[in-house]
């Protein structure tokens, strides 16, 4: 974990996507999508059954690290209305078993939205919190720092002649967006003008590397 300052709070950025905050003991993870797989399965585009168990050891590896008192899904956490029900048995009970044990939040994003049953938790469509609001999707015209997610930012960059690409957070002064924390879950480049346009001037994109917190200035 690194720690960096947002919004005069302290946090502490993990490699695997997600988001520390010490004086809450809150886990923040953004974009799940659980059972994206088998959505595409069940419309013809075949892929590796298994992102969901990837996903939830990554989230079980995480919150044993950290040990957290809540737990916040920042939206898309499964990719359609029937994520929860198609999870393989053992998916779910593991699942169920990490939202029973903690204080456990879904925020509601635009893949997961009319949801009932998500494997347990609360479910809200956004929240204040220190005076930040939490919520999926950033909004331009928000004057409250602001934590969300939605995009899956990624950072491209050339290094000894091959293009790399990592798992960024995209951060201002007042906005910060979380990388995807699912499996299978691609990602925006940071330049990409609808992440510009969420978050405004002055961004860069943060990567978190053991110990470092490495900091590349967003090209307008």
């Amino acid at each position: 974990m690194v720690p960096f300052s947002f919004a005069g709070h302290a946090f502490a950025a993990l490699s695997e996507g997600a988001l520390f905050w010490p004086a809450r003991r809150a886990l923040l993870v953004a974009d799940l999508h659980f059972e994206k797989a088998s959505w595409f399965a069940a419309r013809g585009q075949m892929l590796p059954p298994y992102d969901s168990l990837a996903t939830v050891e990554a989230l079980e590896a995480v919150v044993a690290r950290c040990q957290p008192a809540e737990i916040w899904c920042l939206g898309d956490s499964f990719h359609d209305a029937g994520g929860c029900d198609r999870l393989a048995g053992d998916v779910q009970e593991r699942l169920r078993a990490l939202t029973a044990q903690h204080r456990w939040i879904w925020i509601t994003g635009n893949h997961d939205a009319g949801m009932i049953d998500r494997c347990g938790g609360d479910v809200i469509d956004e929240a204040v919190l220190a005076d930040i609001v939490l919520r999926h999707e950033a909004r331009r015209d928000e004057a409250r720092p602001e934590i969300s997610g939605h995009f899956h930012p990624k950072l491209r960059i050339g290094v000894r002649g091959r293009l790399v690409a990592r798992r960024c957070f995209v951060a201002t002064a007042s906005k910060l967006i979380l990388p995807a924390f699912g499996t299978l879950t691609g990602g925006l480049d940071v330049s990409h003008p609808e992440i510009r346009r969420a978050v405004g001037s002055g961004a860069h994109a943060l990567v978190a590397v053991q110990d470092r917190l490495l900091r590349f200035p967003v090209a307008a």
